[in-house]
């Protein structure tokens, strides 16, 4: 009896099994014109889960995906982003996102809208190949649940051209990758006119337009400005991912691994996204199913081989080139097939060969020494157009030979590097790649390898280079000194050994409340110093730049993007450069560089000391559109700081210092530059609040 059980028990298996494989083999390959593979599905059982469902309109035969947008937990709205494209190979979803607009009428009155809610589940919007983007006069779109938010400004002017859009009729901001919920809002400036004011430019458009687009997958034109459709939607382009951790954890359990044979597997984009599966080079197809990676036959096109003479054969994953028969050789591109030769005609092409090698050997000496004088003589026009000669001069006639930077050679910093080995990179960023080194004297060194120069600003840069070596105060990380001999200048820096103030924060590392209140007010003191002392602004203040010694004394570092502002200016008028999160959006929204920008940065690092996480990670309501400061300032007032500081500072004598160190950073994050404090200003409070921590711990204790 019980062997009928267990007999009956597995046909039934073997039944549902088949049952499963025979639905998956009738699964939809297609809806419309838009293929949708495997983990994509248009009914169930033909999908990995319900991220990955597609539904297919049976009338119109046009793909969806449905998206629900929640505000906390909350749900506000369902609804359906239309698929244009899946890509597995790139990774890539594209999606059709509708437009946010607004309307007024001839007063300037708003009189209609729509609002753009979209949340994108496990697929995140790409950072790279989107960007915001408005067309209207005096208008402002943002995207929210961002902090701070994304923020654009189409101006009014006459300045109005197709194809243009800097901001006057039609502007544009990039956008942050990573975020998968948005809303996109469109809104009138303070200074919007009523319409009539415009007649003058000969336009007489009532609406602004708001959306996020594929770059170069919108042109501007002029007409759009009063003839744009609020039915439109542009392509998004989505990054694709799979499971819920990284490749080096996933591959651990073969059960749930989802790359199969011939594919490899590649990190998802952003934090809180697993792998993607790709096909190995030679194969191409669907790496998520079984035998879904096929060969790629390379020999049936002569662009997918270089195979110049002789043969194509076709290999698993590649191919080889052979030469015909009686001949021998490389058969590829740049290569040569010989003719084998005849016995009889060894002895006298053997005497023509020595000759002709005798002569390459000769050719090849002559080579080496003209390669190395043109390689002697490069370097040396590097290092006058870099500012050499001008740099020497003035190393020579510093008053403080001490401190007084070094020219370094290329050679020292190769042989320190060991040839820029990439196992000595210790940070790499937008701006160019950080080396650890040792010098000849055993000095660890960072070396830090800029992607590109302006040489147009030679003397600004050679200048400083020679305030920077100069400064010796203890919370800036010392410039050593140069090389100049490069295609780009090498910066060699202090080495600091306990990484950086990004790291500590944001890997649950043990960092007191006093120890957080040390590396601010010391961070605060730098600033000043820089302010009042050189007058460098820094332009890129974040916990990645902020690095740590070993007693965990704060260390201002990377001043790649910094600029010099003389005594008698207030400000600079540059382009935007910095990162998102932490640049100051008066800054951003005026191309004016002031010292307060430096301030609003500094006031993100103090929020995410007390908080434990980075600021585009906070929970910030839909409500505060006035950002960071109003946020952090409605948690003071309702008294619930204390529920969102970070686990390691909630300790209640703390309370009454955290409040007012949360109130020197609502100041710092004023949205209007003139109503923050100067450095000096909350150097000052900091240094009196490190005292009274100092005096909280002896209690205590």
């Amino acid at each position: 009896m019980k062997f009928s059980q267990l007999l009956l028990m597995q046909l039934l298996l073997v039944g549902f099994i088949n049952a499963l494989q025979h639905k998956r083999n009738d699964c939809p390959s297609k809806c419309g014109n838009v293929d949708i593979p495997y983990p994509f599905g248009a009914i169930e059982g033909c999908y990995l889960d319900k991220s990955y469902h597609i539904e297919c309109n049976s009338t119109t035969q046009t793909p969806y995906m449905r998206t629900t947008y929640y505000v906390g937990e909350i749900k506000l709205l369902s609804t359906q982003v239309e698929v244009l494209d899946i890509n597995l190979n790139h990774g890539q979803l594209r999606v059709a996102l509708p437009i946010a607009y607004t309307c007024y009428n001839m007063q300037g009155d708003v009189i209609s809208g729509s609002s753009t809610f979209v949340n994108t589940s496990r697929f995140p919007f790409s950072g790279t190949l989107n960007s915001l983007t408005g067309v209207g006069r005096d208008f402002d779109g943002r995207v929210l649940l961002l902090e701070p938010p994304v923020l654009m400004s189409c101006q009014s002017g006459s300045d109005v051209k197709n194809g243009s859009c800097l901001g006057h009729g039609c502007c544009q901001a990039t956008i942050p990758g990573g975020m998968t919920s948005v809303a996109i809002v469109a809104t009138a400036t303070e200074t919007h006119a009523p319409i009539w004011n415009y007649s003058k430019y000969g336009y007489l458009g009532k609406c602004g337009y708001a959306f996020i687009v594929e770059k170069d997958k919108y042109y501007f034109n002029t007409a759009d400005l009063s003839s744009m459709s609020k039915n439109m939607s542009f392509p998004v382009v989505l990054d694709l991912s799979v499971g819920d951790e990284k490749c080096q954890e996933a591959r651990k359990d073969n059960a749930t691994y989802l790359c199969k044979e011939n594919s490899v597997c590649k990190n998802g984009k952003g934090r809180l996204f697993g792998y993607r599966c790709k096909c190995s080079r030679g194969y191409t197809g669907n790496p998520y199913i079984e035998n879904g990676c096929e060969d790629v036959n390379e020999c049936e096109s002569t662009k997918l081989n270089n195979c110049l003479r002789g043969h194509c054969i076709n290999t698993n994953g590649s191919y080889t080139c052979v030469c015909a028969k009686g001949f021998h050789g490389d058969a590829r591109i740049g290569g040569e097939c010989i003719p084998l030769l005849k016995s009889k005609d060894n002895a006298v092409f053997a005497g023509i060969g020595e000759g002709v090698v005798g002569s390459i050997v000769a050719m090849i000496f002559v080579y080496w020494g003209a390669k190395r004088r043109i390689r002697i003589k490069g370097r040396k026009d590097f290092f006058k157009r870099n500012g050499g000669i001008m740099l020497q001069e003035m190393l020579f006639t510093c008053e403080d030979p001490i401190n007084k930077g070094k020219i370094f050679t290329e050679e020292e910093l190769k042989k320190a590097t060991h040839n820029f080995n990439i196992a000595k990179v210790i940070g790499q960023g937008g701006y160019g790649t950080v080396y650890i080194g040792t010098l000849a004297n055993n000095t660890h060194v960072a070396i830090k390898k800029s992607k590109m120069i302006d040489h147009s600003q030679i003397k600004q840069f050679v200048n400083e280079v020679i305030i920077l070596s100069q400064i010796n105060h203890p919370n800036i990380v010392r410039l050593l000194g140069c090389c100049l001999e490069t295609h780009v200048p090498l910066l060699v820096y202090e080495y600091i050994t306990n990484n950086t103030l990004c790291h500590h924060i944001h890997s649950h590392f043990t960092l007191t409340f006093a120890m957080r209140l040390k590396i601010a007010a010391e961070t605060a003191e730098a600033l000043d110093f820089m302010h009042s002392t050189t007058q460098i602004i820094h332009r890129d203040v974040k916990p990645s730049n902020i690095l740590l010694d070993d007693d965990f004394n704060a260390k201002i570092s990377d001043f790649g993007i910094s600029r010099f502002v003389p005594l008698d200016q207030t400000h600079l008028s540059t382009s935007v450069k910095g990162t998102t999160g932490y640049m100051d959006p008066e800054y951003f929204r005026t191309c004016k560089l002031t010292e307060k920008s430096d301030v609003y940065s500094f006031g993100v690092v103090l929020m995410e000391l007390l908080m434990g996480t980075e600021i585009r990670f906070l929970d910030i309501p839909l409500t505060c559109h006035k950002g960071a400061a109003a946020y952090l300032a409605s948690l003071v007032t309702d008294d619930a700081l204390v529920q969102a500081l970070d686990d390691q500072i909630k300790k209640h004598e703390y309370v009454e210092v955290v409040k007012c160190v949360a109130k020197i950073a609502i100041s710092c994050l004023d949205l209007e530059g003139k109503n923050r404090p100067t450095m000096s200003e909350v150097k000052q409070e900091l240094k009196e609040l490190k005292c009274v921590t100092f005096s909280i711990d002896d209690e205590s204790i």
